[in-house]
């Protein structure tokens, strides 16, 4: 049942998933725009790009943070003890969602927000840690051989509904719709990269820079 609370929290999850980490630090630290450089994307991937892992990587775990948060604003609902398992997790989940629209869609900044992929960690991180991290060491694992950050993504977020289905044998059917829909928000958000995969023009990220 949606009330006038999981509104209002709904609408706080998206206000703190839109909050523009990269444009915040780039402008306060670096007195530039980060979306005006490297690939213009507003997330964590372009801010190592051009400012490097000192910017990068803070950008990052603000993003991941923020997913993370936004699920756990289930715990503010006045009768959450009383939710049913099912619809504790279905509110977790529209929280975590809302969040990961602020981050592509953020009010804050003309609605150019990065591509989800740190919010989208962190809600999973949330929801299903164990499966959420072993996708995240597949990411670290494909980045460190590749350098492609795009490339890491993609294959870590396949990873998180194989592993959800066949390591875990997940029942939960809220959470094994979702996690179908992982990859396929990965391949959206991650189209011109994988085209520039294609023909060999997509860029590494190397952590030696600043």
């Amino acid at each position: 049942m949606i009330t006038p609370e999981i509104i209002l929290l709904i609408l706080l999850a998206y206000l703190t998933g839109a909050f523009p980490s990269a444009v915040w630090v780039s402008k306060t630290f670096y007195n530039i725009d980060v979306r005006e450089y490297g690939s213009g994307n507003a997330g964590a991937t372009n801010t190592f790009r051009v400012l490097g892992k000192g910017a990068g990587i803070p950008v990052l775990l603000m993003d991941v943070f923020k997913g993370w948060l936004s699920v756990n604003y289930v715990s503010f609902i006045s009768n959450a003890d009383a939710l049913s398992p099912e619809l504790f997790f279905e509110n977790q989940l529209a929280f975590g969602l809302a969040a990961v629209i602020g981050h592509l869609f953020p009010v804050y900044t003309g609605f150019r927000g990065g591509k989800g992929i740190a919010t989208m960690l962190g809600l999973l991180i949330g929801l299903q840690p164990l499966a959420a991290l072993f996708s995240f060491f597949v990411f670290v694992f494909v980045f460190l051989i590749s350098k492609y950050v795009s490339l890491a993504s993609v294959i870590a977020s396949f990873v998180f509904p194989i592993f959800l289905f066949l390591i875990l044998g997940s029942t939960n059917s809220s959470l094994n719709l979702f996690a179908i829909f992982v990859p396929i928000l990965s391949l959206i958000t991650h189209q011109k990269n994988i085209e520039r995969l294609v023909r060999g023009e997509e860029a590494k990220i190397k952590f030696g820079k600043k």
